[in-house]
């Protein structure tokens, strides 16, 4: 008998696919972090002062909460700041409570 598509040889269950199927990218031009996903546009805006990334304000579209896009948001944000040497001013309740959340991100805090 054929074994289910869901299942490994081990007949343990397979964990669902859970690449996101969309990109965030850092539109510098409007000074924020975005990602199209079915047609809706996430954006974590901010204000880029000296060597402080200040985040201003997230937006996820109600048709997309739930799927992670606003942490996704977040690690890009983090990961930049991390990779240009800037600290990190959360002015975004969001982003705030992201970073309390993980504190690998707290070396970050400006």
């Amino acid at each position: 008998m054929p074994r289910k598509a869901s299942r490994r040889a081990n007949n343990r269950p397979t964990m669902p696919d859970t690449t996101p199927a969309y990109t965030v990218s850092n539109n510098a031009g409007r000074h924020r972090f975005e990602a199209t996903v079915e047609g809706h546009l996430a954006v974590a805006e901010y204000e880029l002062e000296g060597q402080v990334l200040r985040l201003t304000h997230t937006r996820v579209p109600p048709a997309l909460e739930g799927r992670g896009i606003a942490g996704a948001l977040a690690r890009a944000a983090m990961a930049h700041a991390r990779a240009k040497g800037l600290k990190v001013d959360p002015q975004c309740t969001y982003m705030r409570a992201y970073m309390d959340r993980h504190p690998d991100t707290r070396d970050l805090l400006a």
